[in-house]
């Protein structure tokens, strides 16, 4: 079996990949995904995140060793596993990053890679409820909703506290200005899920050219001297050989990615050779470089109702349940961080440096043990979270063994920075001047987590350090550079030292945006995309 392109990884990257790579009939393309199709229940409603986060059908469920840094506590590390990725299964937060994000990674020797360069693929991806504009696309593929129509008012005191405060409210927080607070943008239509699974894949599957192969698990690639020919797979059992008569991409994320490269010969010898793997190419940056967001959530009881006395009863959530089969619309239509934004912790920062999350619900995270993620308290009660946009910690990606089914090693080294853990404290503190403002002091009750005993700067990292978590960014363990000692590609993704090997996913980040990732991992598609078709229809 031949194909002119494959593809490794049917998520978010992988999708956009398949579709664009396939357009115009000229290619052969083959998609190798390891789990199912995504065409479930759990996926297509939006708020069905509560359940495929514990979900091992959708979802690798992997987790990081003891990040010393966080008390040697051992960080969940959920992953798509089905069509779709991790967009398949996350809560669809759309939020492009700073342009100051990207202008770092160009400035870093990666031509073509500035915000001028990548704002053309940003509006190509786009259908914008807000429609055509010099910031953002119509009639794209993917579609991008305001919610702000369906969210909970309460949403409104958050943004009153932070006007309070001297940050603006925003319309739009993918704008031209992005220092403000505002309602998030997702990925829904019509008050489904909108990953790339759905926006890029399926209006494609029809083409002939075009095959999609799920349940197959890559098990390494296929080399003849320093060239990437294929891969061998495995489905039901039976392993595979099939061969590339172009190039094959990598789009397994920044888990799977450097993992295959690994577990294929391509790595740090020395790793490698432990575990009885012919070294292929001595490539030591790979899986080094991991990048995350951290997140901490602080909770409070309220005085006026939430999204606890809706879904916290039974009554009301057969309520949400009916508004939302009659009119997809409702708080079952949205992610349950409703509201946020991009602010500054304090003066010296020279730009936004905190991402804001404002959720109209307090929740109970429960384990794999139980159908979903969440428990919910009938009492009102609401959340205010930070995620510090631009860590300084720096995890790495190692293999464990040397067959596929065997988890790698994830070190985050969550906070593990001085200026990580400064940061995060300071970000503390601003919720806290949130909830003095006289627009939130008015509807707190009471601070329940942490609470008014945990007060100083030493007090508040200790209790971060024992209750932050990941927010589920990985990035940069392939890392784009110029450098092949310290990167693994080159600006035009190609692995350094390798012919016929692309890596086309968030582990290519250099830096990892100052914002969610799922919508910078798809227009890095949109762009890899257009360099795989310049370089084959130049040939």
């Amino acid at each position: 079996m031949e194909s002119d392109f494959i593809i490794v990884g049917g998520g978010s990257a992988g999708c956009v990949l398949a579709n664009r790579l396939s357009a115009g009939g000229r290619y052969r393309v083959l998609l190798i995904e390891a789990g199912p199709s995504d065409r479930r229940f759990d996926i297509d409603v939006p708020v069905g995140y509560a359940r495929t986060y514990f979900d091992p059908r959708v979802n690798w469920m992997f987790e990081s060793a003891p990040v010393p840094s966080l008390g040697n506590r051992v960080i969940y590390y959920p992953r798509g596993k089905v069509l779709g990725g991790s967009g398949s299964i996350n809560a669809m937060v759309f939020a492009r990053g700073q342009r100051e994000d990207f202008d770092g990674w160009a400035a870093a020797g990666n031509p073509g890679w500035s915000w001028a360069d990548l704002l053309p693929f940003y509006r190509a991806m786009e259908d914008h409820d807000l429609g055509a504009s010099d910031l953002h696309g119509a009639g794209g593929p993917l579609h991008v909703t305001q919610i702000g129509r369906d969210a909970h008012p309460i949403c409104n005191t958050f943004f009153r506290a932070a006007e309070e405060l001297g940050f603006a409210h925003l319309a739009d927080l993918n704008g031209a200005a992005q220092e403000g607070v505002g309602h998030y943008q997702i990925n829904t239509r019509n008050g489904q899920r909108h990953s790339s699974a759905k926006a890029y894949l399926r209006p494609a599957l029809k083409r002939p050219n075009l095959t999609v192969l799920t349940g197959a698990h890559v098990q390494r690639l296929v080399l003849e001297g320093r060239r990437v020919v294929g891969l061998r797979y495995r489905r039901d059992g039976v392993e595979t050989e099939i061969r590339a008569r172009r190039e094959v991409i990598l789009a397994a994320g920044a888990i799977g990615s450097p993992h295959l490269l690994m577990l294929s010969g391509i790595g740090p010898a020395g790793t490698l050779k432990s575990f009885g793997i012919d070294v292929a190419l001595d490539a030591p940056a790979v899986g080094e470089n991991l990048q995350d967001h951290i997140c901490y959530d602080h909770y409070f009881s309220a005085r006026v109702p939430t999204l606890n006395n809706e879904l916290g009863r039974l009554f009301g959530q057969a309520l949400a349940g009916i508004k939302y089969a009659l009119l997809r619309r409702g708080p079952l239509s949205m992610s349950l961080n409703q509201a946020g934004g991009f602010v500054r912790s304090s003066s010296a920062q020279e730009r936004p440096n905190i991402q804001l999350y404002f959720c109209p619900l307090s929740y109970e995270k429960v384990g794999p043990d139980s159908r979903a993620l969440i428990k919910v308290n009938p009492a009102p009660a609401f959340s205010l979270s930070i995620s510090p946009c631009r860590p300084q910690s720096r995890g790495y990606l190692r293999l464990r063994g040397p067959q596929a089914d065997t988890a790698p090693e994830i070190q985050p080294n969550l906070l593990a920075a001085d200026e990580d853990a400064r940061e995060v404290v300071e970000g503390v503190q601003l919720l806290r001047r949130l909830a003095a403002t006289r627009a939130l002091s008015e509807i707190i009750a009471a601070e329940t987590k942490p609470g008014p005993g945990i007060a100083s700067a030493e007090q508040i990292l200790a209790y971060v350090r024992e209750t932050a978590y990941s927010i589920f960014h990985p990035v940069g363990t392939c890392r784009m550079g110029p450098d092949a000692h310290g990167n693994v590609v080159d600006a035009s993704l190609q692995v350094h030292g390798l012919q016929g090997l692309r890596v086309v996913d968030a582990s290519i980040f250099p830096t990892i945006p100052s914002a969610n990732t799922n919508a910078p991992t798809m227009m890095v598609a949109e762009k890899g995309a257009a360099l795989i078709l310049a370089a084959a229809n130049a040939t």
